[in-house]
């Protein structure tokens, strides 16, 4: 049997002066990115409110939202953890809801928490830079890898 080698290949960055400075970038600054982005989180969260909501919507809520709890834990927003964790549980419980039912539809309480979540992501939009945006998005990543991240369920 063969000795494995411990030389591992790795990703060669062709530009590393634009690299960093792109990653020190502003999001707010790549406009189309950022509209593009805001629109389609926002529509989403229109036609869950108007009861229209399909799996496509909910799974770009759910990514918005998974992107606001990371960037809190990188510590932009800490101290709206009681937004985080709300938004999330009304989350779950509109998945639940709407995977037994076929319907994604929201009572009040879930609504002001959605939409609160959203409102401290577009926040977080504001500040953050393409580095943080990329380490948030390795957190997701990371959850999901190691089976941390708790999906939405039917309720029994």
């Amino acid at each position: 049997m063969r000795k494995r080698s411990k030389y591992r290949p790795r990703n060669v960055i062709v530009n590393p002066i634009g690299y960093v400075i792109e990653n020190m970038t502003p999001i707010t600054q790549h406009d189309s990115f950022a509209v593009d982005l805001r629109l389609k989180n926002h529509l989403a969260l229109t036609m869950l409110t108007q009861g229209k909501a399909t799996k496509s919507d909910m799974d770009v809520i759910i990514a918005a939202l998974n992107m606001t709890e990371s960037l809190w834990r990188l510590g932009f927003g800490k101290e709206y953890r009681q937004e985080v964790d709300a938004g999330l549980r009304a989350l779950r419980s509109v998945g639940g809801r709407g995977i037994k039912s076929g319907k994604f539809i929201l009572n009040a309480a879930e609504m002001s928490a959605i939409n609160a979540a959203m409102e401290l992501h577009d926040a977080q939009l504001d500040v953050i830079t393409v580095k943080d945006m990329d380490s948030a998005l390795q957190i997701v990543y990371a959850e999901m890898k190691h089976k941390r991240a708790t999906p939405i369920k039917e309720i029994a």
